[in-house]
């Protein structure tokens, strides 16, 4: 089994992949700049560069998603993309055409996406015997379905935990390709389950009328973290290579606490370096949901549909219980900010919201009062407050090194150490004096070789072994 646990992160772009890394990343996906699962969510190769240039440090790996289904004239193409990715330095190409396996590819590891329907121990170990190094699990999978792939392969083991669900079998859809010409296996997915239809029985009978009724709720897996661990897990994916830098920076920061809480007492490791502080407390409500399941591997407790909106409802604030002169209060004392968005299901349970124009004590003042009744359910949708942290200073990132000055036979050397053990020595030639005062001189030489500056690094222990002190 292995003791190293990776938290992967989506990345739409550098700026969203760097909040993920300062945030605690292990890892960060993100589209190739064709052929990705995800058009709007294409990357440059300088872009690419840039990720690679600020994740390595922390080896913080890079992978990038060129995972859709080609046609025979674009695999040229792809064959040349995929070698200027590997020359710029990524860690893992995720893929879903297996016609990519007849070209001549550099020698990356290879990722076989969610979209191959990675979904039983007889496809995992044909994947694994043809050269891939990792599946990404199907979502539909249950524990013990993910134990039995365990079971019969050594293949690394990626899934999902946090994140937009598809009703349909991972990889299988068609439903986007049938209505429209939109294929999800292009990139180009139009989210039909996001719409809202009408359900009749056998006899004409209207039984649902306009409800998102393919519609699910997000998944969240964060209770269930060791079971996933247990069954062979060493990925925990979260699925968004669309989101902002907002709810990057918070579902990362989330989950980072989560796993650094169990990992150590299990007797597992990070696959990256750095050690984290994070500038906000996390909260996954705070930012894009429409409300959390858990369906899926450990079989689901809650209902899981979404059928009244696809649209975020945020965090649950309380129920109305009073309506006078345009404000309202609720039954819950809340911190609320100008700018703050409220949604609400009116009386036909469709989704309305406006924004908070300005509090005074337990009276909320909204934009718009109209639709707000007594014993109603009032949602945070947009936390101006807690988005603007997160947009401008999430985290800090640092990794953790010990310094040491020693003596040669021709003057001085420094020995730095980080937390993997790696080290470097730099040597220094000089004429040495012993200091008058020896302890005041070993506190100053401490104090000015702890002063990193602005790099990445933070001195956590610092030690002078000369005799005498310089």
């Amino acid at each position: 089994m292995s003791t190293v646990i990776e938290l992967l992160a989506p990345a739409k772009d550098p700026a969203v992949a760097a909040a993920a890394i300062r945030c605690g990343a292990d890892a960060v996906y993100l589209g190739a700049p064709k052929f990705g699962a995800r058009q709007a969510a294409g990357n440059s190769l300088d872009d690419i560069r840039r990720v690679i240039e600020l994740a390595h440090p922390y080896q913080t790996r890079v992978y990038a998603a060129l995972n859709t289904l080609l046609f025979d004239r674009e695999l040229p193409d792809a064959e040349r993309m995929i070698r200027e990715l590997y020359a710029a330095g990524i860690d893992g190409l995720i893929i879903q055409d297996m016609g990519l396996l007849e070209l001549d590819l550099p020698p990356l590891p290879l990722i076989a996406s969610t979209q191959v329907d990675n979904a039983t121990p007889e496809k995992v170990r044909f994947l694994e015997s043809v050269g891939f190094s990792r599946v990404i699990l199907a979502r539909e999978l249950s524990l013990e379905q993910i134990r039995e792939i365990r079971r019969a392969t050594s293949i690394e083991l990626e899934c999902f935990i946090h994140g937009a669900l598809c009703v349909c079998a991972s990889g299988k859809c068609s439903l986007s390709y049938a209505l429209g010409g939109r294929s999800g296996n292009r990139g180009d997915c139009a989210q039909p389950c996001r719409r809202s239809y009408s359900l009749q029985d056998s006899d004409g009978k209207t039984l649902a009328e306009n409800r998102f009724l393919l519609s699910i709720r997000d998944l969240n897996l964060s209770d269930h973290l060791e079971e996933l661990i247990d069954a062979g897990v060493t990925s925990f994916k979260i699925e968004g290579r669309l989101k902002d830098t907002a709810y990057v920076a918070n579902i990362v920061g989330f989950y980072r606490q989560k796993l650094d809480a169990i990992l150590p007492a299990r007797g597992l490791r990070k696959s990256s370096s750095g050690r984290v502080q994070l500038n906000f407390s996390p909260d996954p409500t705070k930012t894009f949901n429409r409300g959390f399941t858990d369906y899926g591997p450990v079989g689901g407790s809650h209902a899981f549909g979404a059928i009244d909106s696809p649209k975020s409802i945020g965090e649950y604030l309380g129920k109305v219980i009073g309506v006078e002169k345009g404000a309202f209060a609720l039954d819950a004392a809340v911190e609320l900010h100008n700018g703050d968005g409220l949604c609400f299901f009116d009386e036909n349970r469709n989704l309305a919201g406006t924004v908070v124009n300005g509090v005074e004590g337990r009276s909320i003042r909204p934009r718009q009062i109209a639709g707000i009744r007594p014993n109603m359910a009032i949602y945070r949708n947009y936390d101006h407050a807690f988005t603007q942290q997160l947009e401008a200073d999430p985290a800090r990132r640092t990794i953790p090194v010990t310094l040491r000055l020693s003596d040669t036979a021709e003057g001085l050397a420094l020995t730095i150490r980080d937390e993997e053990g790696n080290e470097a020595t730099v040597e220094h030639k000089i004429k040495k004096s012993p200091a008058q005062k020896p302890d005041s001189a070993r506190e100053r030489l401490a104090e000015q070789l702890q002063k990193l500056g602005n790099t990445i690094f933070e001195s956590v222990g610092c030690s002078i072994d000369c005799d005498p002190v310089p």
